[in-house]
């Protein structure tokens, strides 16, 4: 998701045309033949990655939803920028999208295909089975993935331009953003109890707590004593690298503490949120370098 910025994230969807038609053949156990036991070799990897840094969780988190939202759930995002062309990675929104979120789809993919054989399971797909493992370990709701994208032949900076949402975004244009796109208003506030997870630079937060427009002062959409604590937090000229966490109680915790009772809401908001603008059969490939094309 675009997000405050850091590892917190706000939700937007990008055009898919091909919504239905990819998301039908998506299926559960779609490796039941191939890599029987790919989900227990990512989920085995995520949980190392864990145990090593937190950062896992929310950085795996944001790398899945700024995937999704440029060009489909098709792992472009991780290619990296070569021969002249500046790929999605490199565009400034992309930059700061921690490299943890990055190492566990490489190091789950490279396990995979020690087990299962190379070219058997794509890069899309273990994103996006290594998401909802990240979730389960923070706390969260395990569900079950549908599988079966397969890795895009594409990725241009220029395409993220605008489809990312800014922090400025009202409630409207999220609405709007997330109705062109077949999500509704309930999907937005479900996916966004991912912001349980992780934090945000004080750089995105200044300007709605000190030149919010046209007052140039608090945003008064904000609860005052929470911009107080916010601005003791981040106070004016702050060091850009200063960050806070988004959910001040239980940063580290998928819990209800964000939203109450939005578990199921979330669930099914994430599976929907997995199905935009995936490629299938002849649509891509998979790749042997998740960072490259083939």
């Amino acid at each position: 998701m675009g997000k405050f910025n850091g590892y917190c994230i706000v939700i937007c969807m990008i055009l898919v045309l091909n919504f239905d038609l990819g998301s039908a053949q998506l299926r559960q156990n779609f490796y039941g033949s191939t890599c029987r036991n790919v989900e227990q070799i990512v989920r085995g990897v995520v949980n190392t990655k864990f145990q090593q840094t937190f950062v896992t969780v929310p950085a795996t988190l944001r790398l899945f939803f700024h995937d999704c939202f440029v060009n489909g759930c098709d792992a472009s995002v991780m290619i990296a920028s070569s021969g002249g062309n500046t790929a999605e990675k490199d565009h400034a929104d992309n930059l700061s999208l921690a490299g943890d979120g990055f190492d566990t789809v490489i190091k789950a993919k490279k396990a995979v295909d020690a087990q299962c054989g190379a070219n058997k399971v794509s890069c899309a797909d273990i994103l996006a089975m290594a998401t909802r493992d990240v979730v389960v370990v923070s706390g969260g709701p395990n569900y079950p993935v549908e599988l079966g994208r397969r890795d895009g032949l594409v990725s241009t900076a220029s395409s993220v331009e605008g489809n990312l949402p800014k922090p400025t975004f009202n409630l409207n244009q999220l609405n709007s953003m997330f109705a062109k796109h077949g999500l509704s208003q309930a999907d937005m506030i479900a996916l966004s109890a991912a912001h349980t997870l992780g934090f945000s630079h004080c750089t995105k937060v200044a300007p709605r707590i000190y030149n919010f427009s046209p007052q140039k002062a608090v945003d008064p959409s904000l609860d005052r004593n929470y911009a107080t604590q916010l601005q003791g937090m981040c106070p004016r000229n702050v060091d850009p690298r200063v960050a806070i966490n988004m959910d001040p109680v239980t940063p580290r915790t998928f819990d209800n503490q964000y939203f109450k009772n939005l578990q199921q809401a979330f669930i099914t908001a994430m599976t929907k949120l997995g199905r935009v603008g995936v490629k299938t059969g002849s649509q891509g490939n998979i790749r042997r370098d998740c960072g490259a094309f083939n």
